[in-house]
């Protein structure tokens, strides 16, 4: 009995160091970023270098590692179902707003990215975890991969595709899609799920340590791109990025999933918590690389994720509620 209560212990409290470490790393190379700016001979657009290792590297690996490894079945369609409604939903969103307030399609297309996409694995994965435990990690895997992946890798890149460079034809998009590298390594991945193969456990350890230097690279990116300027005009924009992302999107999803299809199960508790992370980093950067608002992607990142552990613990309440 009391082994038993040790091990328990040990596992909760490696859970909680595991997501301060999360917490802490975020914050740290958040703020390396901010302070690299200030030095003079550093090239601060090294910024460019590391957004592509994120998105042709990293992004790559973390699919090819993860998505082999899910078991689909239907009762899955809610998780799965979060990125899909709150990205279709904040493209109609902001959409809307930008032809009746004339926003530029470079400004309408960053605020579609940036707060249509939640953080759902690095910053989802070690809160879900924390909260719900192994079952409610399993739960949170399914948001993300065929959920948030899938649609960053294929409506996500033709949001920045249209938005970035105009009207392009259906051959352009598709090539862009086709041969986008996180898109072609979720093809992979899910050919070897179907066949049910996986790569050696070495392989495997190779690709999860590739995926997790994204989460530093990708906030140093950030850091190195926030400006805080009092008199900046992205500020009202900022704000209705996140009230769509930290708001809207958790109760949209609660509203259809507990109102509408009267679901209570853990798994759908997992997905209003999910819908309600912080914006998407991966999602922030593509943005940022087809010159959508980048100044305005940092700091939907940078503000986005200190407030979001705010909103989080509202939204924990809420989904506990039903």
């Amino acid at each position: 009995m009391i082994s038993l209560f040790q091990n328990k212990f040990k596992w909760y409290f490696c859970i909680q160091f595991c997501t301060m470490y999360n917490f802490i790393l975020i914050f740290v190379f958040l703020f390396l970023g901010i302070v690299l700016q200030k030095i003079k001979r550093f090239p601060t657009d090294i910024y460019k270098l590391f957004n592509k290792i994120v998105i042709y590297l990293c992004l790559p690996a973390l699919a090819l590692f993860y998505i082999p490894k899910i078991k689909l079945d239907t009762h899955l369609l809610f998780p799965i179902g979060v990125t899909w409604i709150g990205f279709t939903t904040a493209i109609l969103f902001f959409s809307f707003l930008g032809a009746r307030f004339k926003w530029s399609k470079k400004l309408t297309g960053c605020l579609i990215l940036t707060a249509g996409f939640g953080n759902t694995s690095f910053l989802g994965f070690p809160i879900i975890q924390a909260l719900y435990g192994e079952e409610g990690l399993k739960a949170a895997i399914i948001v993300d991969q065929p959920g948030t992946f899938v649609v960053l890798s294929t409506l996500g890149v033709i949001v920045a595709t249209l938005y970035s460079t105009g009207n392009p034809n259906g051959f352009y998009i598709a090539k862009k899609i086709i041969f986008f590298p996180p898109f072609i390594a979720f093809l992979l991945a899910c050919f070897m799920n179907v066949f049910q193969f996986d790569f050696h456990q070495y392989v495997q350890f190779g690709l999860l340590k590739i995926g997790s230097v994204m989460t530093p690279l990708a906030m140093l990116s950030v850091g190195l791109q926030l400006h805080f300027d009092k008199k900046s005009k992205h500020w009202k924009f900022l704000r209705l990025g996140l009230l769509y992302k930290l708001i809207l999107t958790p109760a949209l999803i609660y509203f259809l999933y507990v109102v509408v299809f009267d679901q209570h199960s853990k798994m759908i508790q997992v997905s209003i918590m999910e819908a309600a992370m912080a914006p998407m980093i991966s999602a922030s950067i593509i943005a940022a690389s087809h010159g959508l608002k980048p100044r305005l992607c940092s700091m939907m990142i940078g503000f986005g994720i200190p407030i979001s552990f705010v909103t989080l613990v509202f939204w924990y309440f809420v989904a506990n509620s039903i």
